[in-house]
């Protein structure tokens, strides 16, 4: 009896396995002689086998819509690209941090330093407080470790430095010591660290307990360093202390010295769209002579990010991430409400980056401006930059015969609503000029400017700078000089909703009642329309 059952069973099997190959065979023939009809067919058993779609209506593509009739013959483009090893890796990293990858990659199989005095540490055991910044902890205050850099420029006397941003919880830090590392060489050369503020004490928040912007400068020793330039370098409390961190050095050496690029402080426009006036005032600064924009992103807007990669593409603008350091927060969104509140914490973060751009370019431009994006310096008399200092500084040495560390432009409002002296109608624009173009549109400003010395920006001298900020360069070889440039040569056409808060109680009076129409930019009109025009076309900005 159970052998007749089995036999049934194994004849079964037989009969389903011949009928699965038959199947198969039918439908190969069908599928040479009537493709399309093949394709509908497996399609209705997806159709089938789904059952169907939750929300499939009237106004739902059925599923053989959604299908290409051709989808046994496609191929999903994935990227097949192969890993990089970790040589590849170091290399592809080494200029998006402050590690030194290069140095490291050479030298962590070998003994460097000594056990006892100064063990070269290794990339895993460095004590990052985030991804852009590195922690020193010291018997009375913690420093911030941003980045750190090669300085021999002739204003700095015979012997180079090597300078570190950073941001310390303390008015006066602690005294510590550099080591230097370099490619060849077991031990660290050692240079005592000295401070330069990069703040001012009027400006609030000096005191300790609240981060403050330094320069840790580190003068090299001659005789040890016979010239060579450093790889890395650590800062420690101790000579002999084993370092928990290490910073690469930059030195950037193009082979040509261009004159003017511009730094922006980190980007902060996570919500607010402002792509399209971006595009305009990079192509203004572009005609200007701006040869390069080095800007920073906190957290910005995809339509921005569209826009600054393609002009990153094109070569004329460098974004760089940042963070803050210490315990202050990152997370997008509630970072900005954090600036927002703390107004203050935000002009001494901002000291970063301007610095940064500034160190980072004191071998590549002669001249560097630090703008925001609602800003402008305008020649008047000129038609750039380059023709502007060519008047501007052979008149500086004649008042006084020594070059200055800027040369600053004064302030003027080019507020939203202004309409010689009434407010503007939202519906009302310039004829003849695309709406889209903010500065092109906005003609009118105030009459008055800003107190001479007062919201000013400068053309920021790459040999006699030490630290800037926002408006002059705080530190200098020699005293930080500077030279105003008349308002008949240049003025820095500002372009915002209101007046800055501390003058808000002045603006109606001294800024909204006297307004007169200037069309400088108009000299650009033609090329600033086309430019502008051809880059939202191609980013896709006149699409339906």
């Amino acid at each position: 009896m159970l052998t007749v059952r089995f036999l049934s069973l194994r004849n079964l099997r037989r009969l389903v396995y011949l009928g699965c190959v038959w199947l198969c065979i039918c439908y190969l023939v069908f599928r040479v002689a009537h493709p399309q009809n093949a394709v509908s067919y497996l399609a209705h058993i997806h159709r089938g086998l789904l059952q169907k779609l939750p929300s499939e209506g009237p106004t739902q593509p059925s599923l053989n819509a959604l299908i290409p009739e051709n989808f046994l013959d496609l191929m999903p483009l994935v990227d097949k690209s192969p890993s990089l090893g970790e040589k590849e890796l170091l290399f592809f990293l080494s200029n998006r941090s402050n590690l030194p990858l290069a140095y490291w990659a050479k030298n962590r199989n070998k003994a460097i330093g000594d056990k006892n005095c100064a063990k070269f540490p290794s990339l895993f055991d460095l004590d990052f407080n985030n991804v852009y910044w590195q922690r020193l902890q010291t018997t009375n205050g913690t420093f911030y470790l941003y980045a750190a850099y090669y300085d021999n420029r002739i204003r700095a006397g015979s012997t180079a430095i090597i300078r570190i941003l950073a941001m310390v919880d303390k008015i006066k830090p602690i005294s510590t010591t550099c080591q230097l590392w370099f490619d060849k060489g077991k031990s660290p050369v050692f240079a005592q660290a000295t401070y330069t503020y990069a703040w001012y004490s009027k400006w609030g928040n000096y005191k300790d307990g609240i981060l403050q912007p330094f320069i840790v400068s580190c003068k090299l020793p001659k005789k040890e360093t016979e010239g060579r330039i450093p790889a890395s370098v650590s800062l420690v409390q101790t000579r002999c202390q084993n370092p928990n961190n290490n910073l690469r050095i930059v030195n950037n050496r193009p082979p040509k010295k261009h004159d003017f690029a511009v730094c922006v402080k980190g980007l902060d426009f996570l919500q607010e769209d402002l792509s399209v006036r971006l595009v305009e005032w990079l192509e203004v600064l572009n005609i200007l002579g701006a040869k390069k924009v080095f800007m920073y992103e906190l957290e910005i807007h995809p339509n921005i990010s569209k826009v600054l990669s393609y002009y990153q593409n094109k070569g004329l603008v460098e974004l760089t991430p940042i963070t803050l350091p210490g315990n202050q927060p990152n997370i997008p969104g509630f970072r900005h409400l954090y600036l927002k509140s703390k107004l203050t914490h935000k002009r001494q973060n901002e000291v970063i980056p301007y610095n940064d751009c500034l160190y980072r370019n004191i071998y590549s431009y002669d001249y560097l401006v630090l703008l925001d994006v609602d800003e402008v310096i305008m020649p008047v008399k000129h038609t750039n930059w380059r023709e502007l200092m060519a008047e501007v500084v052979p008149a500086a040495l004649k008042l006084k015969n020594y070059t200055r560390a800027s040369y600053n432009v004064r302030n003027v409002y080019f507020l939203d609503d202004l309409q010689d002296g009434e407010e503007l109608h939202h519906e009302a624009h310039e004829q003849g000029i695309p709406p889209y173009l903010h500065m092109l549109q906005h003609v009118y400003r105030s009459k008055n400017f800003t107190k001479p010395g007062s919201y000013v920006k400068c053309f920021h001298n790459t040999e006699r700078s030490v630290s800037l900020h926002n408006h002059f360069p705080l530190n200098c070889f020699g005293s930080c000089t500077t030279y105003s440039i008349p308002i008949e040569l240049a003025q820095l056409q500002h372009y915002r909703k209101d007046c800055v808060g501390s003058l808000k109680k002045t603006c109606k009076s001294e800024f909204r009642a006297y307004t007169v129409r200037d069309t400088t930019i108009w000299r650009y009109k033609n090329e600033l329309t086309q430019r502008v025009t051809e880059v939202l076309n191609k980013l896709g900005f006149f699409r339906s």
